[in-house]
């Protein structure tokens, strides 16, 4: 089953509509849900004039990066105290992801494995979602993810209760982000369209939309880095993003993201680069079990091959990779300062952890419990992508 916002504005100035989404929705008195950058930058003020209508918009603005439980209690007792009868999210995957758990939670315990996937919760609040980042999105997923903040295990939630009501998608509030940020939530998109063209629960309409953002992606990604005001790349980007976000949300994600939630849980990296410290290697392991699926992907992302030849496209896909991690300054977790006898004695509890998240299940090529461990090692130097 198909799982989408029912309302989707994907253009420049769609934050603009924040007061129509909301009135469609009935929702009178919304909690929004950001960052203190989204406060400083303005974008939290803005959004409040836009929507006159709405009385005493109330902003809670102390989302950390990778949202905890701990954060997450903080902001549901801000939501219970305040009579709010939904909630605006403004910011990257993080403003958002809590945003969706509070919306679910509500009022109900703060017991976390009541709503961890497989579970499927009741539907709560809603949310009408507006990313700033063009990477994760989870403005359209019905999936969120909140770090248990005594066991460091990120905890997936994956329920249509998690699906966004409504989506502005506005690549204008990406024209200011920096160029890592770009380029780590730009390879999260491309991980999230790969992982879900090549995902065993994939299907025609998942297919479509993971191939359309690897073509975006693949030919503006550079350019929305080394060129951050091209408002095209931008542009293309944010469609790209939101693309992959309903392709995953509708096909799963697979071994990747199923390993880069622990390396990342467990080491403060964030979600997006450490799904790109781990992309070349796992796919890199993967290929073998459905090379024509992985040969799409390099053509989608408009690598020159010749028609049929799958093997080659697959090698050059694989190259392509790494030469992205290279030119987008990715580190290895050993060039992030990961320490090696820690990050050693961890893989055993983080490959635990993969394995138990689900995702690895939907792999083209299952992988073991020593596969992984040797996948963690393979990762931590990958010299090949190494930069000066």
């Amino acid at each position: 089953m198909i799982s989408l916002p029912r309302l989707l504005c994907i253009r420049g100035g769609a934050r603009r509509e924040i007061g129509s989404a909301l009135d469609q929705f009935g929702i009178r008195r919304p909690l929004l849900i950001t960052d203190k950058f989204m406060v400083k930058a303005g974008h939290a003020g803005e959004l409040v004039e836009l929507a006159p209508a709405v009385a005493n918009m109330d902003v809670f603005d102390e989302t950390v990066p990778e949202p905890t439980s701990y954060c997450l209690e903080h902001a549901l007792n801000v939501f219970r105290q305040g009579g709010y009868d939904g909630i605006v999210a403004l910011g990257g995957g993080s403003p958002i992801d809590l945003a969706k758990a509070v919306s679910v939670i509500g009022h109900d315990d703060l017991d976390l494995s009541k709503y961890r996937a497989p579970n499927n919760p009741a539907p709560g609040y809603p949310v009408v979602a507006l990313p700033t980042t063009a990477g994760t999105g989870s403005e359209v997923t019905k999936a969120t993810v909140i770090t248990d903040s005594k066991t460091h295990e990120k905890i997936l939630c994956m329920a249509p209760a998690f699906q966004p009501v409504a989506a502005l998608v506005d690549y204008e509030y990406t024209m200011s982000c920096p160029k890592t940020l770009t380029s780590h939530t730009g390879l999260d998109a491309l991980t999230h369209a790969i992982e879900s063209y090549v995902s065993r629960k994939r299907n025609g309409f998942s297919d479509a939309l993971a191939l359309a953002a690897m073509g975006a992606i693949g030919k503006h990604i550079r350019t929305a880095c080394t060129e951050p005001t091209n408002r095209t790349a931008r542009e293309a980007m944010m469609l790209g993003a939101t693309q992959a976000g309903m392709a995953f949300s509708n096909a799963s994600v697979a071994l990747v993201h199923g390993m880069a939630r622990p390396l990342g849980a467990h080491f403060g990296i964030p979600h997006g680069l450490s799904n790109a410290m781990l992309l070349p290697v796992v796919t890199g392991f993967s290929v073998q079990a459905d090379v024509a699926r992985y040969a799409a992907c390099a053509r989608a992302m408009g690598i020159d091959v010749q028609k049929g030849a799958d093997l080659r496209a697959v090698e050059l896909l694989l190259e392509e990779l790494v030469r992205l991690n290279h030119d987008l300054h990715i580190p290895t977790p050993k060039q992030y300062g990961v320490d090696h006898e820690r990050y050693f004695r961890l893989v055993p509890l983080m490959v635990d952890q993969a394995i138990a998240s689900g995702s690895p299940g939907n792999n083209p090529r299952i992988a073991t419990a020593s596969e992984m461990f040797e996948l963690y090692t393979d990762a931590y130097t990958h010299d090949e992508y190494a930069f000066a």
